[in-house]
């Protein structure tokens, strides 16, 4: 299993973080080797179950994320099924007048067990950077829709 995490200051209310990762159809925009999700259906929880298309070292890989745990604007934890198997977990804490939000997601490694010990490296490597992107694309995203929708003079 690969356990991946990081996080990054958002000037945004938990609230309004929450409400913007909360919507599979716009987490694309800030995951960059995410090519596709699409929701299925809300749960009893409230939370998504969504499809997804995903690409990881030019491999294609789909499934499905179905929030597990799902408590806003706090956390919302993810199985996923598919090719990816494992857990994305998202934590959203107030801090300083905005969000600490934290990514962290463990999962099994695809392909041949053989090479998985030369693979790891890599993928860890690739995964890191993947998120450090997300994290930032998600945090530009985020303050951008903020100023967008506070901003009186901004046309809808």
């Amino acid at each position: 299993m690969l356990t991946v995490r990081d996080d990054i200051w958002i000037a945004a209310s938990p609230e309004a973080v929450f409400d913007y990762v909360d919507v599979p159809e716009r987490q694309p925009v800030f995951t960059p080797s995410l090519r596709r999700s699409e929701l299925i259906e809300r749960l009893p929880n409230d939370g998504a179950r969504a499809r997804y298309t995903f690409s990881l070292l030019g491999l294609s890989l789909s499934g499905e994320v179905r929030a597990t745990d799902y408590e806003p604007p706090e956390r919302i934890v993810f199985a996923m099924t598919g090719n990816l198997r494992g857990s994305i977990r998202w934590y959203l804490d107030a801090e300083d007048g905005g969000t600490r939000f934290t990514y962290a997601a463990t999962y099994a490694v695809p392909g041949p067990v053989l090479l998985q010990p030369l693979l790891m490296p890599i993928i860890r490597g690739y995964n890191r950077s993947e998120i450090r992107t997300l994290l930032h694309n998600l945090k530009t995203q985020v303050e951008q829709h903020e100023e967008t929708t506070q901003d009186p003079d901004t046309v809808s």
